[in-house]
């Protein structure tokens, strides 16, 4: 694709730009029928005081931030399923084995549930899971739980206006018994 150095910016690319962008063509296209870059169009356009229509641009975005906002809650919901089966795992018979000895034999043993470190493994592994959900798809705060929020904050604002006040008076009142004789 040529360029503006080696190709330098001619009134006849001006012209076609100008003669295209008036048939409503968007600058992706209109750099692909001149050949140019879209950046050279877009520059040549904003020289002729050119504006491309940008709705079908901004609605492709819309529905693309959709897109990927649901494909955000498939995967939170499969990391909560993910979470969910490494927890009952914890309680779940667990086959351990190891390699060891002078021989360097394999041992194989089936336990009730997984030893205190495998826990501690799985755990750590719902953990990650969960929090990844999470950052993916935050939880969405009730109504009730932002109102009691406030209404807690207000009467711990009310309790210490209440506070000072009673602090006050007792100064006050101190003071009033330090001048009788």
């Amino acid at each position: 694709m040529p360029n503006q150095f080696t190709h330098p910016v001619t009134d006849e690319d001006r012209a076609k730009v100008r003669e295209l962008h008036a048939q409503g063509l968007s600058r992706n296209e209109i750099a692909r029928r001149t050949g140019r870059g879209q950046r050279t169009v877009s520059y040549m356009a904003q020289q002729m005081g050119l504006v491309f229509d940008c709705t079908r641009t901004e609605e492709a975005t819309r529905h693309r931030a959709a897109q990927l906002a649901e494909r955000r809650a498939i995967l939170a919901e499969a990391l909560h399923d993910d979470a969910e089966r490494l927890t009952e795992q914890l309680w779940e018979p667990a086959i351990v084995h190891s390699f060891g000895g002078k021989d360097n034999t394999f041992e194989r043993r089936e336990l009730p549930e997984p030893p205190a470190d495998a826990k501690k493994n799985l755990m750590a592994a719902a953990g990650m899971a969960i929090d990844r959900s999470l950052r993916l798809l935050p939880p969405v705060a009730e109504d009730g739980a932002e109102q009691a929020r406030s209404v807690v904050g207000q009467l711990m604002t009310g309790l210490a206006d209440v506070y000072r006040e009673q602090q006050a008076r007792a100064a006050a009142a101190d003071e009033g018994a330090g001048d009788a004789p």
